[in-house]
């Protein structure tokens, strides 16, 4: 169980505070919730039931300074890139939904190094590429910039030297 005040990853949100655990009572049903705020939306709440065991399940520590820098330190190499669009798409979230921090550093430099032959070749990303690459930046930036007290750039910079 999860305390009042920890910051968690909760899957594609992001990093989030655990801001209470309540409880609802809807149509004569009372539910316990956590409620987090994601830290980086003053406007957003999100609201979990704790008897969801699958929508718990997308809730995690946020990883300590060693288990990043040991990612950083040894970082995964580029995957394969996939040929196939709807293939590639569905293999992208699939790791994004799983938010695993070392696939999704995988993931980053895969389609940075993509990019990077695309632009040498005057061409750009697929938009879904462009899409599935900045919500794994936000994840990985908005997590390890708040452990390791950097930038998200500076993160990003990490991962692709």
């Amino acid at each position: 169980m999860f305390c009042v005040g920890q910051k968690v990853l909760y899957g594609a949100n992001g990093v989030c505070t655990i801001e209470e655990i309540t409880v609802k009572h809807v149509s004569k049903v009372s539910m316990e919730y956590y409620v987090l705020k994601p830290v980086d939306s003053s406007t957003s709440t999100l609201f979990v039931p704790t008897a969801n065991a699958a929508l718990v399940g997308k809730i995690r520590e946020v990883l300590t300074v060693a288990q990043i820098n040991a990612i950083l330190d040894d970082l995964p190499a580029c995957e394969t890139w996939i040929d196939n669009k709807l293939e590639r798409t569905e293999h992208f979230k699939e790791i994004i939904a799983r938010a695993d921090s070392r696939e999704l550093v995988q993931l980053i430099r895969t389609i940075r190094a993509h990019e990077k032959k695309q632009t040498d070749r005057g061409k750009r990303l697929h938009l879904s590429d462009e899409r599935l690459l900045k919500e794994a930046e936000k994840m990985i930036g908005g997590e390890f910039s708040l452990v390791l007290q950097i930038s998200p750039e500076e993160v990003m910079n990490r991962i692709l030297s």
